[in-house]
């Protein structure tokens, strides 16, 4: 094995009961008590942080040590998990479980700096936005706050890397910057339960919801579909953070920085539909499939709001940050 501490998944997670008691109810209580604690185990290893990386001209799976660290390569560990994200996430559990039992053997570790980081999932079914969804964003536009999400849709083409340039297309003059928190589907789903809701939920990554706000809200008749998915709108990174990974998906500090400038500075505590209820609504239309990005709003401070507005302009640097999850880092050209 690639790994001297390797074990397989199933055997991993494997905990016995090898308990003699003579008090039935004693017996469930600690039957309780142990599922509980191999719970929170798993949870914990379930705590991950996964890139699609490139080496030597080869995209595959790993994961991050830390924030901006070296880089586990899940493949070279267990050939059994998937080279690509997407892939990754249909293969469910099993992969997820395989990813963590990887981690755990130390090995296979790779400087960041010898590998390209990409965007953590390329190519998904659907890119689905939730306009209007902060509260604050909303009283900056003096615009009532939504009963129920507003969506609207990028295509998958629109996805670069977190590093990635943003092109100033010369259709658009009133070229906007977002920051957005982004949910990552795991399992496919129809009609789910918001209680139901985050176990469909692989995890969460930082957008950029680049916009042309002339093509967005003064052309092609109203319909925001072109303003929101030029070529390079959607820088996706640095890592899809698993949810045992975050203290708190609502509750993460969330800002845009623009030449080092801070123009967005909320919290996602201030999101008006949060995760569980825009997977519930959106699933009632369509259904949701791993991989999947819905951008979940941005929080106030968007150029075009401001008096005069603030256009980006070739070679700007946007930084989009949310706690926990990392820095992305797009330069206008």
């Amino acid at each position: 094995s690639a790994c001297s501490h390797y074990r397989s998944p199933s055997l991993f997670f494997s905990f016995s009961l090898t308990l003699k008691l003579s008090s039935e109810r004693m017996h469930r209580a600690l039957f309780r008590g142990v599922m509980a604690v191999e719970t929170q185990s798993k949870r914990a290893l379930m705590a991950l942080r996964l890139v699609q990386f490139e080496k030597d001209g080869a995209m595959r799976v790993g994961a991050e040590q830390k924030i901006g660290g070296d880089i586990v390569d899940l493949t070279a560990i267990d050939s059994s998990i998937p080279r690509d994200m997407v892939g990754f996430l249909q293969a469910g559990d099993s992969a997820m479980d395989a990813a963590a039992a990887a981690v755990a053997c130390g090995s296979h570790i790779l400087p960041r700096s010898s590998v390209k980081i990409r965007s953590p999932v390329t190519g998904p079914e659907k890119v689905i936005c939730v306009g209007m969804n902060y509260v604050d964003h909303c009283t900056e536009q003096n615009m009532p706050v939504p009963q129920t999400p507003v969506i609207f849709s990028k295509f998958a083409s629109a996805i670069v890397d977190p590093d990635a340039d943003v092109e100033l297309a010369p259709e658009t003059e009133e070229l906007d910057f977002e920051v957005e928190l982004a949910i990552v589907i795991g399992k496919a789903g129809r009609r789910i339960a918001e209680s139901e809701a985050m176990s469909h939920v692989a995890g969460y990554t930082v957008a950029h919801d680049v916009s042309a706000r002339d093509w967005q809200l003064k052309k092609n008749g109203g319909q925001w579909l072109l303003g929101k998915t030029f070529d390079t709108f959607c820088p996706l990174g640095p890592a899809l953070v698993t949810v045992p990974a975050l203290s708190d998906p609502h509750q993460l500090g969330i800002r845009c920085r623009l030449n080092g400038e801070t123009v967005q500075d909320s919290n996602t505590n201030q999101l008006v539909h949060k995760t569980e209820g825009v997977i519930a609504f959106i699933s009632k239309f369509i259904t949701l499939k791993p991989g999947d990005c819905i951008l979940t709003g941005t929080p106030p401070g968007v150029g075009c709001f401001r008096k005069p507005p603030l256009w980006l302009k070739k070679g700007d640097v946007v930084e989009c940050e949310i706690d926990e999850i990392g820095c992305i880092r797009n330069v206008i050209v």
